[in-house]
């Protein structure tokens, strides 16, 4: 069957693949639509399949709240330039929506959006925009409100740096206000409660020793080391740093004053904790032109 320019565009609309690549498809397949379709979900697996080594560490936080719920997912891509890209927004936009009704990632690899399973529209997108992608994460809150926020926002709800906030009570502006903190001070933990018995293993180890080269006695080493740990749990806990917004009481007390209590927080940043291969900008924009 002759392939027709009017063939070629109902197949690139309906996939988003290349002129070339469709047409090319239409000719494998002999003109038939849903066979060439398939052809090119086949060249989508394999373009996938070779970009899969490549380390993905760019890309989008994405927020989203229904009532009570908020969840926050992280997607990866290899530049930050595909940040930028209105179709990368939308499908994390959309991702993010369906995490609202599933439990983990793995369910979320499974949930559908616009008809397909995330992990399919994922390897569609790799092969449409030539990078690298990934589902990294996702994590969720619960109260009778939770506030989003994001940093530096791409988009509406999209940014490299995306805060959920859970409080008990109404909110009337304070959850917006310790969103924002959380986005600056990074806090590990809720409360002291919450932090990773490790952490605090560490840092106590590191205290003592510190404490010890003042060459004072045992008992002023303790007291030291007690002191010393106060000010560290502190410093790293959401409810016992001082709030940016009034140092002259911690975040639990501004709560307390607002008539609300802080339940849980999730922050999350693109690319936290992933090793990061070291490339020079020209590079990358040759990779990004290369495909």
């Amino acid at each position: 069957m002759a392939v027709t320019a009017q063939m070629v565009k109902e197949l690139r609309e309906s996939t988003g693949a290349g002129m070339m690549d469709a047409k090319k498809a239409l000719t494998e397949t002999d003109g038939d639509m849903e066979a060439a379709q398939d052809w090119l979900r086949t060249k989508g697996l394999a373009k996938a399949a070779k970009k899969a080594g490549r380390t993905a560490a760019e890309g989008l936080v994405g927020v989203a709240v229904d009532g009570g719920v908020g969840v926050a997912v992280e997607i990866n891509s290899e530049t930050d330039f595909v940040g930028k890209n209105e179709e990368f927004q939308g499908m994390v936009r959309d991702i993010t929506t369906a995490a609202l009704a599933v439990a983990d990632v793995d369910a979320l690899n499974a949930a559908q959006v616009n008809g397909k399973a995330v992990s399919v529209v994922l390897t569609d997108a790799i092969a449409k925009i030539g990078e690298n992608m990934g589902l990294r994460r996702m994590a969720k809150v619960e109260g009778d409100v939770v506030v989003s926020y994001v940093h530096n926002a791409a988009a509406d709800n999209l940014g490299r740096i995306g805060v959920l906030v859970a409080l008990k009570g109404a909110d009337n502006g304070i959850g917006k206000q310790i969103a924002m903190h959380i986005a600056a001070t990074n806090p590990a933990s809720l409360s002291e409660a919450d932090l990773d018995p490790a952490l605090v293993e560490r840092e106590k180890s590191v205290l003592t020793e510190q404490a010890r080269e003042s060459g004072k006695p045992d008992a002023v080493i303790e007291k030291m080391i007690v002191g010393r740990m106060a000010k560290f749990f502190e410093e790293v806990t959401l409810l016992g740093q001082k709030f940016v917004i009034n140092p002259d009481v911690t975040v639990a007390q501004a709560a307390a004053d607002a008539g609300v209590e802080v339940l849980g927080f999730v922050r999350m940043s693109v690319g936290e904790g992933i090793e990061k291969e070291k490339e020079d900008f020209a590079a990358e924009v040759a990779k990004t032109l290369a495909g």
